[in-house]
C-alpha cells in the first residue's frame, strides 16, 4: 500500500456517518490531505421466490429526490454480514431465507469510503414479519422476473450499485443452473 496516514481529524460525527480529514503521505512521497466518509458496511440480497422471481423493493430516497427500485438491504449495524442480510430481508420484505449464499463483495465508492457491500442470494423463502424503519414507511415489495430486472439495469430503472452488481452476478449463475431466461450455452472454438 503506497499511502501512509500521519494524522486524522474528525470533521463530523453523526449516528450513521462520520467525515474525516487525514494528513497523508502519497505514494510518491508528497504530503497531502484526504477527506473520506466512514459508514457501516452494507448488504444487498437477491431473494428468489419459488418461481425464480426476484423480490425488489421501491422506496423514497431523500438525496435522489425520487423513488428508487433496489434489492432489499442496508447497513450491517455491527452484525456479521450474513446475519445482517437475513435481518434486512425480513425487515423489508417479510421473508426469511431458507438458504443464504454469498455472491461476492463490492467497494461501491472506494475513493469516498472504505465501506463495502456484501452481496447474497436467498432462496427457499419462508414468511416472516415486516419490521420496517420509519424512513421505509412507503416501501413496497415487487416480484420481477430476473431477466426483466437485468433489463431494468440497462434502461436505468435500477441504478443502486449493490443491486446492479448482485443482479448481474446472479443472472449467469441462475441461468446456468435452472435455465432462467431460456439461455443456451454455446462453446466457441
Amino acid at each position: 500500500m503506497g499511502w501512509t496516514r500521519t494524522a486524522t481529524e474528525v470533521l463530523h460525527e453523526g449516528p450513521f456517518v462520520s467525515l474525516h480529514r487525514d494528513s497523508v503521505l502519497r505514494p510518491d512521497g508528497s504530503k497531502g490531505t484526504y477527506e473520506h466518509v466512514t459508514v457501516d458496511d452494507g448488504v444487498r440480497v437477491v431473494a428468489l421466490d419459488d418461481q425464480g422471481r426476484v423480490l425488489l423493493v421501491e422506496d423514497d430516497f431523500y438525496l435522489q429526490q425520487r423513488r428508487v427500485l433496489h434489492l432489499p438491504g442496508g447497513g450491517v449495524g455491527g452484525q456479521d454480514p450474513r446475519d445482517a442480510a437475513a435481518r434486512e430481508l425480513e425487515e423489508e420484505t417479510g421473508f426469511i431465507p431458507g438458504e443464504l449464499r454469498p455472491l461476492g463483495v463490492i467497494d461501491p465508492l472506494p475513493a469516498t469510503t472504505a465501506a463495502r457491500t456484501h452481496l447474497f442470494v436467498a432462496t427457499d423463502l419462508q414468511r416472516g414479519t415486516l419490521h420496517r424503519e420509519d424512513t421505509e414507511i412507503g416501501m413496497t415489495v415487487q416480484r420481477w422476473e430476473l431477466t426483466d430486472a437485468v433489463e431494468a439495469i440497462r434502461t436505468g430503472r435500477i441504478t443502486e450499485a449493490g443491486s446492479v452488481s448482485a443482479l448481474l452476478l446472479t443472472r449467469p449463475r441462475t441461468m446456468s443452473s435452472t435455465g432462467v431466461g431460456g439461455a443456451q450455452r454455446t462453446t466457441r472454438r
